[in-house]
């Protein structure tokens, strides 16, 4: 019986960025809500079975407007101890957070986003990716 493979090419239209931030989900997701005046919400954690057949969830926060997408995701996995790599994205598995945005914000460049990204007092670190060089890209696709 010949074998068929389906080959698709996903459009990586959005972007990223990874957090350094130590604390808890929620109390990110409140600080991007004061600092981009946003209105993120907790949505259905995300389940994704790994290669070794494996499940991880990992906590998810999204806010919708007319022209754009943004979502917060913990990196680490939720409570789970027994995954060898419980990580979202583990290209970037220093990251505590990810952050997607399809679309725009408005009046913020890159630059200028990863500075008041800063402002909060939890971040030490942000820094922006491509998402073409990461390994797990595809479970940035919904």
């Amino acid at each position: 019986m010949k074998t068929f493979y389906l080959d698709t090419d996903f459009e990586y239209d959005f972007d990223l960025y990874g957090l350094v931030a130590p604390g808890k989900d929620y109390t990110m997701a409140w600080w991007l809500n004061k600092i981009f005046d946003l209105h993120l919400t907790r949505q259905k954690d995300l389940c994704y079975t790994l290669p070794s057949r494996e499940k991880i969830l990992v906590s998810n926060y999204e806010f919708r407007t007319g022209h754009s997408i943004i979502r917060l995701f913990r990196n680490k996995a939720l409570g789970t101890n027994t995954v060898r790599k419980p990580y979202f994205l583990p290209d970037v598995k220093e990251y505590d957070f990810v952050l997607q945005i399809n679309g725009t914000l408005p009046k913020l460049y890159p630059q200028n986003f990863i500075n008041t990204l800063l402002h909060i007092p939890l971040v030490q670190y942000a820094r922006q990716f491509d998402p073409l060089t990461l390994r797990f890209k595809e479970n940035l696709i919904f």
